[in-house]
């Protein structure tokens, strides 16, 4: 008979298996409820339950939308969600737990030195996506935290179990064919949802060139500006504001997806500020104008650091464009230096910029940002997160690594 201290694991198992199902399936709800192209809400919490998040901003969108949410994006639209395959692995070892807490000393050796072995599977899977989120995406989705910890809880009670059994003396063994069976048991649950998620995915591909061309593709004066990229194949056209966070989410998307560089861009500034664009009766972004002539005194060499500098710094940026333009020009000055002072207040770059808005005017542009253009066909707004891989697999597949 196992000892009686040795009996918790099985109900640690089971709870942590529980929290983890839990949480893997908020995080496969949230991918889903995006698969009808609209915004949704998302759950980013640590308590099961907690009302969705209608933030933008918030780390579990970010990591909905990084190429680390999903695999297979190329092929799928959106991609396979990799917390599917969580959902499944999970659902596996909460059954598996129920079994050993309500058998206790009558569950056989190979059950639980078969628990004790695959329970730590679910850690290891954690610890690569913990430091993906640590080095690549700079910030942690509470769901993917709550799905690490359950996956460390059960490593804990894994390990218990495996110590136990290897110290357990009388116990039988049970069939030699058993672990062979729980192994398979385990493989077809954890890819039984993403077989379903596949299984049922519409056919995306005739609504990605749905959204409309661009009508006027060259700019009269040959004002937009050019940003250089290491590997140009294919000319794209974007309208952005470098204080929208969703122009640096799709910036940073395009960079993650090792896309960027084999793209040939060309930029219209489109601040949505209505300091300097007469399409707005009040800024949407504050200080977005002193931002966008910034970009533009860049000029051919020194534009795109710019805009990146504006994405990078976008939170400091934003807070100095709502206490005043003067304070938001001081700080433009002290990174990029004193010529740059004059070139924000010159007439010249005022009429640069009237240029980017007069384009955007002729082209019918949405007074919205980001909007993407490969060559003359736009990329939807909702093609441009979840669906950004497949759109361009389809529309431009020579810019794909």
């Amino acid at each position: 008979m196992l000892p009686r201290t040795a009996r918790w694991p099985a109900t640690l198992a089971l709870v942590a298996s529980v929290l983890g199902l839990v949480f893997a399936s908020y995080s496969t709800f949230d991918y889903a409820a995006h698969l009808d192209r609209q915004l949704h809400a998302v759950h980013c919490s640590f308590i099961p339950g907690a009302p969705a998040s209608e933030d933008v901003n918030n780390a579990c969108r970010t990591a909905m939308y990084s190429p680390y949410a999903a695999l297979l994006r190329g092929q799928f639209w959106g991609g396979v969600p990799i917390a599917s395959f969580a959902v499944g692995a999970f659902a596996f070892f909460v059954g598996f737990a129920l079994w050993l807490v309500l058998a206790r000393e009558r569950s056989p050796l190979r059950a639980r030195l078969f628990f004790g072995v695959l329970g730590l599977t679910p850690v290891v899977a954690s610890v690569v996506m913990f430091f993906i989120s640590l080095v690549r995406l700079g910030s942690f989705c509470k769901l993917c935290v709550g799905i690490y910890v359950s996956s460390l809880l059960l490593a804990v009670a894994a390990g218990r179990t495996l110590m136990d059994a290897r110290s357990s003396v009388g116990v039988r063994p049970g069939h030699v064919a058993l672990p062979f069976a729980w192994l398979a048991a385990l493989g077809a649950s954890a890819l039984l949802p993403a077989a379903l998620w596949v299984a049922t995915l519409p056919d995306y591909r005739p609504l990605l060139a749905s959204c409309g061309k661009l009508p006027v593709a060259v700019e009269s004066h040959g004002a937009l500006l050019k940003l250089p990229t290491k590997e140009p194949r294919q000319a794209v056209t974007l309208f952005v504001d470098p204080l929208c966070p969703t122009c640096k989410a799709l910036h940073e998307r395009l960079l993650g997806e090792g896309v960027f560089e084999r793209l040939d861009p060309q930029v219209s500034m489109f601040p949505l500020d209505s300091d300097c664009n007469w399409m707005l009766d009040r800024p949407v972004h504050p200080g977005a104008c002193v931002l966008a002539r910034a970009v533009l005194c860049g000029g051919a060499s020194r534009a795109r650091q710019v805009l990146e500098w504006s994405y990078d710094e976008q939170e400091t940026l934003a807070k100095l464009g709502k206490d005043g333009a003067a304070l938001l020009k001081a700080k433009v000055v002290s990174r990029w230096g004193q010529d740059m002072a004059a070139c924000l207040d010159a007439r010249s770059t005022t009429l640069k910029l009237n240029q980017h808005l007069q384009f955007a005017v002729a082209n019918h542009v949405p007074v919205s940002t980001p909007q993407m253009f490969l060559g003359d066909q736009r990329v939807c707004d909702e093609d441009t997160d979840l669906g950004l891989r497949f759109t361009l697999a389809q529309l431009a597949p020579q810019v794909l690594p």
